[in-house]
């Protein structure tokens, strides 16, 4: 065997090994990196229900009024009661409203629970704007504790310019609340 034409099969099976730990490596990569660019996805185009999270009102309030219904529900075992304090409110796009959820421990123990959400339909999310939301903030709730959780919103007016949703009437905003250590809580806040 010729030294020459080992050393260029060294070469062509290092370069392969090199060329595989890449993929392997960039494929590890792409998994960690999946749920923040999902979430960063989500959060720009509104998929899948996804709401927006604002800081301000957007300072204008049009004619347009659209119906919000307000549901609740739970993981399975928690031992919460969880309800809106309203089922709906007429709002005018653009005007910041007030809802409350209200959620009772029926257990003798504390329960710490998350609240992951989403509006329907879907295409409406990115116009459905959260002020401030008790959504995925743990909330500890003592033995027979009821508490009242705020929930300050407000439907974008430019959703009247799209017309895709000109037939779009009423809007759902749903909460469902998980113990906090269900790995299906952390599964649903991360991709949200």
């Amino acid at each position: 065997m010729n030294i020459a034409a080992w050393f260029k099969g060294l070469q062509r099976d290092t370069r392969v090994v090199v060329i595989c730990a890449s993929v392997a490596a960039g494929m590890v990569g792409m998994a960690y990196a999946a749920v923040p660019i999902y979430d960063l996805f989500c959060r720009v185009t509104g998929y899948g229900g996804t709401t927006q999270v604002a800081q301000y009102d957007p300072g204008m309030i049009i004619d347009r009024e659209v119906i919000v219904r307000f549901d609740a529900s739970l993981a399975r075992g928690v031992p919460l009661e969880f309800a809106p304090l309203q089922p709906s409110m007429r709002v005018r796009l653009g005007e910041t409203a007030l809802a409350f959820y209200r959620v009772t421990n029926t257990s003798s123990q504390p329960v710490t629970g998350v609240a992951s959400y989403n509006v329907a339909p879907f295409k409406t999310g990115s116009y459905f704007a959260k002020l401030e939301c008790f959504c995925f903030t743990e909330q500890t709730i003592a033995p027979g504790e009821t508490m009242d959780m705020p929930v300050i919103f407000f439907v974008d007016p430019n959703m009247d310019q799209d017309r895709q949703l000109d037939e779009v009437q009423t809007i759902t905003l749903s909460y469902t609340f998980f113990s906090a250590g269900d790995s299906r809580a952390l599964e649903v806040a991360g991709a949200s």
